[in-house]
């Protein structure tokens, strides 16, 4: 007999109430446009994390993004950094992380989807599958991260609903399981029904809080139009028929989606993704390290850096490192051992995030992510443990696609331009390679649009004008091989050779010819186009 999402659900329930069952951890991916961060604002609300949620690009300052904090999100319109957000539902404490949806910032969401147990992919119902969703689901199966899809801003005239779940099921080859359904769309859009209520919660013993609508239910009648009606119920009858009901085994080993309908604008549908994903996401699973697989119930505290962000408060130029806890229970003040370094260190002033907003931190447990504040200590891909000599795995750096030289308009800013390069550097923003013959500083980025971002920031944080301009090389690799060949390497090619900011040797080369040509005469040394941080 095949395992329902129900039966598990209710096998996990005891568990749940205690930490390590009550965390899940997932992030919110999707193409640029699809409403990611409006359905990030939406799902806070209906936890009761807020108030008001913030439209993007609304009006006012009480209508800003919790999750979009930067100037230049908040401006544009669009997320450019991973944020964090912790909040609890129903007994348990999810932590939300709303991704960058343009693909030149895909560096940051590849090395967020390292930290979660689960993904929320958001398809436009007028744009279907696009380009960088593919891309995104890729990385998840990679990762075997499980997926439920959105199929947001069914208020709008868009695609059929079979027309969508066709594409998903082919295009993306997955199975396909509607948990809810959209009574009309465009114009004639009703709200949503569920189609599977063994999902939806109890409702309280006094009869409180809002029904769950079934396509049966009596309150449609009265409700909608006949005109849209019909038509909602024997869609909903067939997609009852030909999609089959979810199992938690296909799930969570990612053969199947479950999928919902909903305008993250106007609520609908928002509040049923919560209470599914309190039944269908998994609790905190285990992580592979360097050796050995690390389980989260183990008593020792691990967990591993997957971004550091800097001036979050630029009144105190902080800087703070995002951890992923992965076993052990974490209390404030511990002192835990900084694998890359091998000295302890005491994390005295942990944080919890909402966004930009923080709060003290007195103990965690695996699936919770911390903000770890330091001066530089911690980098992406460190490892924290109670004494083990641990490194996770799976946090890489890409070769840019794009090569600039930075242009200084005052000399007299040179120090602060430096550390600005470095901090911006750590967070992932962009790539610093330095020439061994000592020429400028080359920065690479994945597009365009992070040199905008890197050039604002810059100016805005650090109050340093600069410019970008292009430089003579097409792209990178990191070059490794035995040592005494690669110092013969150097020695021939120092003026084509730079170091990352971690001392790594790189190759900056100016055409695919080039780079194929020196393969060719060094076949003993592997020219990369990705790093595995260490």
């Amino acid at each position: 007999m095949l395992t329902s999402i129900l039966d598990v659900a209710a096998d996990e329930a005891p568990a749940a109430r205690e930490p390590l069952g009550g965390r899940r951890t997932f992030a919110i991916i999707s193409h640029p446009d699809a409403g990611k961060t409006t359905l990030t604002e939406k799902l806070l609300l209906a936890a009761g994390a807020v108030r008001m949620a913030g439209a993007v690009k609304a009006r006012g300052d009480r209508r800003r993004t919790r999750s979009d904090w930067m100037e230049i999100e908040r401006a544009r319109g669009i997320s450019v950094s991973s944020s964090v957000m912790t909040f609890e539902h129903r007994g348990l404490t999810f932590n939300l992380l709303d991704t960058p949806g343009h693909e030149d910032f895909s560096e940051d969401t590849y090395r967020t989807l390292t930290a979660v147990d689960s993904a929320v992919m958001v398809i436009d119902a007028a744009k279907g599958i696009e380009a960088q969703t593919r891309k995104l689901l890729e990385v998840c199966r990679l990762r075997e991260i499980p997926i439920v899809t959105f199929i947001n801003k069914v208020d709008r005239e868009g695609r059929d609903p079979f027309e969508l779940l066709d594409e998903i099921e082919s295009t993306l080859a997955l199975d396909i399981s509607p948990i809810n359904w959209p009574v009309g769309m465009g114009l004639g859009f009703h709200g949503c029904c569920h189609l599977r209520p063994e999902l939806a919660p109890p409702r309280p013993a006094n009869g409180g809080g809002p029904a769950v609508l079934t396509p049966d239910s009596p309150e449609l009648d009265r409700r909608v139009p006949r005109n849209v009606l019909e038509p909602f119920r024997e869609a909903a009858e067939l997609a009852l028929s030909a999609y089959p009901e979810p199992r938690i085994d296909a799930y969570r080993e990612g053969h199947l989606t479950p999928v919902f309908f909903g305008s993250a604008l106007k609520g609908a549908g928002v509040l049923e993704l919560l209470d599914g994903l309190a039944q269908l996401a998994p609790p905190p699973r285990p992580q592979a390290a360097t050796g050995r697989t690390i389980d989260p119930d183990e008593p020792y505290v691990s967990g591993f850096v997957f971004k550091v962000q800097a001036n979050m408060d630029k009144n105190h130029r902080d800087r703070v490192a995002f951890l992923r806890l992965c076993s052990g229970r974490f209390r404030r003040g511990m002192k835990l051992r900084h694998v890359r370094t091998g000295r302890p260190m005491a994390v005295s002033s942990p944080i919890f995030f909402f966004a930009q907003e923080r709060e003290l931190a007195e103990e965690a447990f695996p699936g919770d992510i911390i903000g770890i504040p330091n001066h530089g200590t911690l980098r992406v891909g460190d490892t924290l443990t109670e004494g083990e000599e641990l490194r996770f795995n799976g946090i890489p750096d890409f070769a840019p696609e794009i090569l600039s030289r930075v242009r200084l308009d005052d000399p007299m800013r040179a120090k602060q331009l430096q550390r600005a390069l470095d901090d911006l550097a750590e967070e992932g923003l962009a790539q610093v390679f330095k020439p061994l013959d000592g020429r400028p500083r080359i920065v690479g980025v994945v597009g365009s649009l992070q040199l905008d971002v890197l050039s604002s920031r810059i100016s805005a944080e650090y109050e340093v004008a600069a410019g970008f301009e292009a430089a003579p090389y097409e792209t990178v690799r990191w070059v490794t091989g035995e040592r005494s060949l690669l110092q013969r390497f150097t020695d021939r090619h120092q003026a084509t050779l730079a170091h990352d900011r971690e001392g790594a040797m790189v190759l900056l080369a100016r055409n695919a010819w080039e780079l194929n040509r020196l393969a060719d005469e060094w076949p003993d040394l592997t020219f990369r186009a990705t790093r595995e941080r260490s």
